[in-house]
């Protein structure tokens, strides 16, 4: 006789976890835009949280978590670093030494954008990226600044708008330029880059920079637990 399984939803529900549970470490992002008129009054802040990390971001974080070696016997790259930042398996082709290997570097940039696109995690761009200058729909990028706080780490730019029209930003991108080094069979010493979109978010709304007015753009990453 087989007994019927009848199981409440009392009983269901105590055996859900939680997606939060207590001390468990926990990764936030957040994207914060302050703007400024020409007389440098604040006219518009907006903070949300950032939601969209790529791939490239998780094989970027591979590099110091995992490492780049792997045995003693075993020169490739580990197959993230290949297979989704499309490096190559081996790299120095200098055949005079046994002992040689690759560096790898990277800094970070903010990409402002006019455009929405949906996400995905393999995007490579913003949809309507907003070229750095003084002209027609463009904004001045000023120096990117990468400040540790305490657990979290503050990525910030500055952006001035030296145009007669309105700028509306409706997208931002963390991006990464990756510096691979390495000595070449000639024995010189050679370096690829190789660039990635790190995230993608759109602005619930629209980040507006008059005429002659400069905004701060400050994504924050932080780690708790």
């Amino acid at each position: 006789m087989v007994t019927p399984d009848v199981v409440s939803e009392d009983d269901i529900a105590k055996l859900i976890i939680p997606d939060d549970l207590p001390d468990e470490p926990s990764f936030k992002a957040y994207i914060e835009a302050k703007v400024y008129d020409k007389e440098n009054h604040l006219i518009q802040y907006h903070r949300q949280p950032m939601r969209s990390l790529t791939q490239y971001f998780l094989a970027l974080m591979s590099i110091p978590i995992v490492g780049t070696f792997q045995s003693a016997s075993n020169y490739n790259a580990p197959g993230i670093l290949v297979n989704v930042l499309g490096l190559p398996s081996q790299q120095s082709t200098y055949t005079g030494s046994s002992h040689n290997g690759a560096n790898i570097t990277w800094n970070w940039s903010i990409q402002l954008g006019s455009g929405t696109q949906a996400f995905s995690l393999s995007l490579t761009s913003l949809a309507a990226p907003i070229a750095n200058g003084t002209g027609t729909g463009e904004l001045l990028y000023g120096q990117l600044s990468v400040v540790p706080a305490g657990t979290s780490i503050l990525i910030s730019v500055i952006v001035s708008n030296y145009t007669t029209s309105t700028i509306d930003v409706s997208e931002i991108g963390l991006q990464c330029t990756i510096y691979l080094a390495y000595q070449n069979s000639s024995n010189n010493y050679t370096l690829t880059t190789y660039n990635f979109l790190l995230s993608y978010d759109t602005f619930s709304t629209a980040i507006s920079i008059p005429p002659n007015g400069f905004a701060t753009f400050q994504i924050t990453l932080s780690f708790t637990g």
